[in-house]
């Protein structure tokens, strides 16, 4: 049985709203007990985290934070979550300060046929990292970031990218449908069919399918869902969603480690189609993902990696960056069904005020932390000697408040941020048979590759499970 969220709930509503900050250690310099002051700690939180940025210097390459391993600590996929964030910023506060740096950073990283499949990474390309890019352009085109001059659309990178998923090359018949982790076969990890990949797939294409009207888009959506349960990734009984298994073992041997963006992902994609469609299906199964969600990620209403936080310096780079997009996936979810609220928006409140009570460290006094749980600052460890003389080693830590801070502005039915639009003619194609983007391209042009060295992976996660990588995660 799912877990009530009773306790949380009557833990957190006890305290109203603008009274909720004084629980907030003295030294913290954030305070999110009004409006006024969540948006004046978002305002400082952003700007600290620009600072890790070095994409808008002379010489850098816009979109990517510092990295690859050994350049740096951060993987392609964190730089398409790092703008993402950021457009959330623009959307609930209305400070544009950062949007031309987000443009730069998602055009340049479309690639030469702006679908996310830069040419100085495709050799090292996983779908679930050119998804997770795919959503950053979809959620500017939701959020009416003006498109580049010269330059697709926004949405029309987002559904570039979609099509190149959706293309029998990539969902095949292997384990009975179904993307795998890596695209090019070649890769460690191809013969791996990981949740993440597939509940970005069905979360881009729930909101292609709010934003197009296209319903094409919902019926592959809930193929991915039927297929995820078929395959055991979602254990329909405890709504845990598992990492993933093996195609030589017909994907029967599943992995049962639990991340929190995969919860994450497909729970706002849930979200999405239950709003667009209003099927009693998608409310329940919503409901109990949003349950099964808390009662594993947020022990004591605070935010919480499960696979890695029970065990200091466990936790990769990688997931030290869930944080923040758990708590904007879950804000976004409460637009979309706004029954959702009642129960998530007290957790979020109530993890927000943990997690600013960590930002007392560095030479500011304003560095965060990631153990939200202990309410004080703990130094991240940095990922290698470079990251130590770089001082970029809490890009991830930084971002999660920030996230969570700004989600904070989420009030009610907002609506979410999709806007209205017309459906184009190519809307009411069907996406499983248009090819756009990479391979039988419809779209030409000559915009900027990505660059970067060694290996692209959303893989120091899904590495570690696979054993492709020396990282301890927790049982």
């Amino acid at each position: 049985m799912i877990a009530s969220l009773a306790s949380v709930k009557s833990a957190a509503v006890a305290v109203p709203f603008l009274l909720a900050g004084l629980a907030t250690a003295a030294d913290t310099p954030y305070k999110v007990d009004t409006r006024e002051n969540i948006l004046k700690s978002a305002k400082t939180l952003a700007e600290d985290l620009i600072a890790l940025y070095d994409g808008n210097k002379p010489g850098k390459i816009p979109g990517i934070l510092p990295g690859p391993p050994p350049n740096g600590a951060y993987y392609w996929w964190q730089g398409g979550f790092f703008m993402d964030t950021y457009l959330d910023y623009f959307r609930l506060t209305g400070d544009d300060t950062y949007n031309d740096i987000v443009s730069d950073g998602i055009m340049h990283q479309s690639g030469h046929n702006f679908d996310f499949m830069p040419a100085n990474w495709t050799a090292t390309l996983g779908n679930d990292d050119q998804c997770l890019w795919a959503t950053a352009a979809l959620h500017a085109a939701e959020i009416g970031l003006p498109d580049v001059e010269g330059k697709p659309s926004w949405a029309d990178l987002a559904k570039n990218a979609y099509n190149t998923m959706a293309s029998p090359s990539r969902w095949d018949g292997t384990c009975g449908g179904g993307l795998r982790w890596q695209v090019p076969p070649t890769n460690l990890g191809y013969n791996y069919k990981n949740s993440l990949a597939n509940a970005c797939f069905l979360n881009l294409g729930a909101r292609l399918a709010k934003f197009t009207g296209n319903e094409t888009y919902v019926a592959k959506a809930a193929e991915t869902w039927d297929w995820l349960v078929k395959v055991k990734y979602i254990d329909t009984d405890e709504y845990r969603i598992f990492d993933g298994g093996h195609v030589e073992e017909n994907c029967t041997n599943v992995n049962k480690v639990q991340f929190s963006l995969n919860a994450a992902v497909l729970l706002q994609g849930a979200a999405y189609l239950y709003n667009q469609t209003s099927d009693q299906v998608w409310r329940d199964r919503l409901t109990k993902l949003s349950s099964a969600t808390i009662r594993d990620f947020f022990p004591d209403g605070i935010a919480y990696e499960l696979a890695c936080e029970g065990r200091k310096e466990a936790c990769s780079t990688d997931m030290r960056s869930f944080k923040g997009i758990v708590h904007r996936y879950l804000a976004t979810s409460t637009e979309m069904a706004p029954y959702l609220a009642e129960s998530l928006h007290p957790v979020l409140r109530l993890s927000t005020e943990a997690a600013i009570k960590t930002c007392t460290g560095g030479k500011s006094g304003r560095d965060c932390g990631f153990y939200w749980s202990e309410k004080k600052y703990v130094a991240p460890e940095p990922a290698s000697d470079d990251d130590v003389e770089s001082g970029v080693h809490n890009v991830g830590e930084q971002m999660n408040v920030l996230a969570a801070v700004e989600s904070l502005l989420v009030e009610g039915d907002m609506g979410g941020p999709a806007v209205a639009v017309t459906a184009s003619p190519s809307d009411s194609e069907d996406t499983s048979e248009t090819t756009t983007g990479s391979g039988d391209s419809k779209t030409t042009g000559t915009g900027p590759a990505g660059s970067g060295a060694g290996r692209f992976q959303f893989g120091a996660v899904t590495a570690a499970v696979l054993g492709f990588a020396v990282l301890l995660v927790g049982a």
